[in-house]
Parts: C-alpha cells; sequence; structure tokens
C-alpha cells in the first residue's frame, strides 16, 4: 500500500472521529439547554432541544423521554377535547421510543397500563386492543401496575367484553378475585402507616412534618384504592349473584367436582355472596373436603357448623381454618369471623383479641374498630370506677370509631357519627377542669386500655 493512500485512510478516520465527538458535543450541549429548561417546567423554551435530542441523539439519556413525557402530559392537561387525541397518540409514540432504547430503565407495567388508559380516555382502537394494553401490564409486570383508576379500567373492560360475548364469566371471576386481593394487599400496607401514625399521635407524641405528610398522603391514596374498589364491585353487579352463580355451578359441577381449583373458586365465591343455603354448597365443599383437606374445607365446614347452630363445632373449623391458611387477607377473614361469633355470644375480652388478630392481618378492615368501640362504649357503665371514669370510657370508644374511619375511608362517614356520639357522652370541659389531677385514666374489666385526659 503505498504513501498516499495510507495519507487518505489516515485522513478519513481522523475526519471520522472529529465527526462523531461532534456530534456527541452537540447532544450533550442541547440535551444540556432542554433538560435546564424543562427542570423548572419551561416546557416552551425546552421543546425544541428537546425533540433535537429526540430525533438525532435517541440513545443520548433516559431522561429525554422522562422530560419529553412531562412536557406531553402538561400539554394534554390544557387541550382542548379535540386536541388531547392527537397528543395522547404522541405520549404513546414516545413511550414506545423509550422503551425501544430504553428496555432496563421502562417499566412494562407502567408503560402498557398508561398506553391503555390514554386510548380509553380517547376512545383511539378497539376495547379489544385497549384491553390487550392493559393486559399485558398486568400479566408481565403486576407490581408495577397498580394505580387505582387503571386498574378499574382493566376490570371494566374485561366485564364489557364478557357482556359482547367475547370473555367467559369464569374469567371476569377470575380477574375480580386477583385484582380485589392487590387493591386490598395495598390498602393494608397504607391502612397499617395510617394506624401507626395516629396510635402515635393519640399517644401525645407531635408528627413531624414529614410523618404528617406521610399520614396525609396514605390517606388520599386509601381513599383512591377504596372508591376502586366500590366501582369494581358496582361494575361486577349482578354477575356474581346468586340467581348466576348457582345455575352456573350447578351446570359445570359434575364435570368439575375432582378439579380442586374449580371447586376452591366456587366454594369461595358462594360463601362470599352468601348463597351457602342452597344445597349446591354443601355440594361443593364436600367434594373439595374429598378431594384435598384445606383451611378453606375447614372454613366452609365452620360456617355450615354455624348455620346448624353447632357453635362448639365451627369454633373449631374455623381454628384450623386460622392455622392453615398462609394468605394475610385470609387468615384476616377467619378471624373476623371467629370475632363476630364470640361478640355475639358477650365474649367481649375474647371478641376484641380476634379483632385484632383480624387487623393485625388486614390493616385496613376498619370494621373491626367499630365492633370494638361498640364494646368498649356498651361496658361504660361496669368497667368504670367512678363517674368521670366510666364517662372517660366513651373517649376510648371515640378513639377506635375514629381511627376504623382513617384506615377504611369507605366508612369515615359512619365512623365519624359514632365518634361524635360518643364524644357526646364523654366528660365535658367542665368535668376536665374540676378534675384537674386526672390526666389519664385507667378503664379495668375487660377492657384494661388508659386513655389519655384531652387537654383543655
Amino acid at each position: 500500500m503505498n504513501t498516499k493512500v495510507l495519507f487518505i485512510i489516515a485522513t478519513g478516520l481522523v475526519l471520522s472521529t472529529t465527526k462523531v465527538s461532534a456530534q456527541a458535543t452537540d447532544c450533550a450541549t442541547t440535551a444540556s439547554i432542554a433538560y435546564e429548561h424543562a427542570k423548572v417546567k419551561n416546557y416552551a423554551a425546552a421543546e425544541e432541544p428537546l425533540w433535537k435530542v429526540r430525533k438525532e441523539c435517541p440513545t443520548y439519556s433516559v431522561a429525554t423521554y422522562q422530560f419529553g413525557q412531562k412536557l406531553l402530559v402538561a400539554k394534554y392537561k390544557k387541550a382542548s377535547a379535540a386536541e388531547k387525541s392527537a397528543l395522547a397518540n404522541e405520549i404513546i409514540k414516545l413511550w414506545k421510543e423509550r422503551f425501544q432504547y430504553f428496555p432496563a430503565k421502562t417499566k412494562i407495567g407502567d408503560m402498557h397500563s398508561d398506553i391503555g388508559q390514554l386510548m380509553y380516555d380517547n376512545k383511539t382502537g378497539t376495547k379489544e386492543s385497549q384491553f390487550a394494553e392493559f393486559d399485558i401490564a398486568y400479566t408481565k409486570d403486576k407490581k408495577n401496575f397498580k394505580r387505582p383508576k387503571k386498574l378499574y379500567t382493566y376490570f371494566s373492560l374485561f366485564v364489557d367484553l364478557h357482556g359482547e360475548g367475547k370473555k367467559e364469566l369464569q374469567g371476569v371471576f377470575d380477574l375480580y378475585d386477583d385484582i380485589t386481593e392487590k387493591i386490598e394487599n395495598e390498602e393494608s400496607r397504607l391502612a397499617e402507616i395510617i394506624a401507626g401514625l395516629t396510635e402515635k399521635e393519640e399517644a401525645g407524641t407531635t408528627l413531624s412534618s414529614k410523618e404528617k405528610r406521610k399520614l396525609k398522603n396514605s390517606g388520599i391514596n386509601l381513599t383512591a384504592f377504596s372508591k376502586v374498589k366500590a366501582g369494581i364491585n358496582q361494575k361486577l353487579g349482578e354477575l356474581a349473584d346468586c340467581k348466576n352463580l348457582i345455575p352456573l355451578y350447578t351446570g359445570q359441577f359434575e364435570s368439575k367436582k375432582t378439579d380442586v381449583s374449580w371447586l376452591k373458586g366456587a366454594a369461595g365465591r358462594m360463601s362470599g355472596k352468601d348463597c351457602t343455603g342452597d344445597p349446591l354448597f354443601f355440594k361443593l365443599v364436600e367434594a373439595l373436603h374429598k378431594a384435598e383437606p384445606s383451611a378453606k374445607t375447614a372454613y366452609y365446614l365452620g360456617i355450615l357448623a354455624q348455620k346448624d347452630r353447632k357453635m362448639t363445632t365451627a369454633r373449631k373449623y374455623y381454628d384450623q381454618a386460622a392455622e392453615m391458611e398462609e394468605k394475610s387477607r385470609d387468615k384476616a377473614k377467619v378471624y373476623f369471623k371467629i370475632a363476630e361469633m364470640l361478640k355475639k355470644q358477650g365474649a367481649k375480652g375474647k371478641a376484641r383479641s380476634y379483632y385484632r388478630k383480624t387487623l393485625k392481618h388486614r390493616p385496613s378492615m376498619g370494621v373491626c374498630y367499630l365492633r370494638i368501640a361498640s364494646m368498649i362504649a356498651g361496658s361504660a357503665n361496669s368497667c368504670g370506677a367512678d363517674v368521670f371514669s366510666k364517662r372517660a370510657v366513651y373517649w376510648l370508644a371515640e378513639n377506635y370509631a375514629r381511627r376504623a374511619g382513617k384506615v377504611d375511608p369507605s366508612l369515615r362517614s359512619t365512623a365519624n357519627k359514632f365518634a361524635a356520639n360518643y364524644h357526646a357522652k364523654a366528660p365535658t370541659k367542665t368535668d376536665i377542669f374540676n378534675n384537674p389531677e386526672k390526666k389519664s385514666i385507667s378503664i379495668g374489666c375487660w377492657i384494661g386500655e388508659t386513655v389519655r385526659v384531652p387537654k383543655l
């Protein structure tokens, strides 16, 4: 190879390297300008350089797509109805580009559920194509598919497709069970935070600003999940009533009576909808217990024994069920059943212990706090040492009632009414003023708790 040829090759390599280096420098400079504007939400100034980076340097940084989404969402929120559809398509396109260039930094659950929601909100595509996006998100990345609104839309589309004859009724029930469990897990997590911070507050400890913010946000999110769960139940509506369940499962029984999974689902749904009085329920439980004795069969046998007023036998089965259950939500259901039975029998202390066990496994079951409040209030005359302490019992009842509304927003109105009623029966400000030595009251008998006297 002669000197001239070598010179040409070398020159080409230098020019090529220089060009790549210059392009990299240009990408960095343009991106820096775009990102700085976007950080302070000056999207008008950020848009041109941001789209330039997106087009010419798509692999430069995931921040291009993060800021791009914020920019488009800000536009979308201000857009007219006619403009929203085009912007929704642009957001979807951006999501897909981000996944193309940064798959490891893109959450499938977020991306596909966002795409599905945008399509649904803007009536883009068919119900099947909208549902398909949610289904990919839920089946491939359930952990990151958790926004309440999107969970509702996913289920709503499934029910609509069933109504059009495109989905099986059993599939509706299966998805309902799965989504409900996911929502209840989120509710329990949030309710646990609220209960812990509320108890801290009631004990007289001032919450930090961070804790106050955490308490507020947990309450907002818990309310959202509560509304969505109510919406999902309403959407399911009559599809899950006994009049539909009994003929459906009666028709399937002979071919499914050795299918443990099917028996569990059928018995569980009939139990949940209180269809236990139908002979089919006994057949389901009997077949399930024969095929695979388990916590579920023990629970159902407990229900049947309780209906026959065989309380000792029922309690034996419920205790077996609680011990064998592995999922917290299922343990909670059994413990609540036991608590309700004990409460009816007048065993208040034992009932409270089981309501507390219920809350340990499902902190969002605010009804347990209402039940405890009711039992405490009903014992005011028998558990106080003097007039002041007897009436002080109502403060404790009020505290429990208010906790119910905090951990379960659907009970807030009811809980507030009970709390106000208890508060009205508690010592007045005059009573507190006339008993300055009383800072806290120890309540005896089965209650065995101490309540703080409110400060004037």
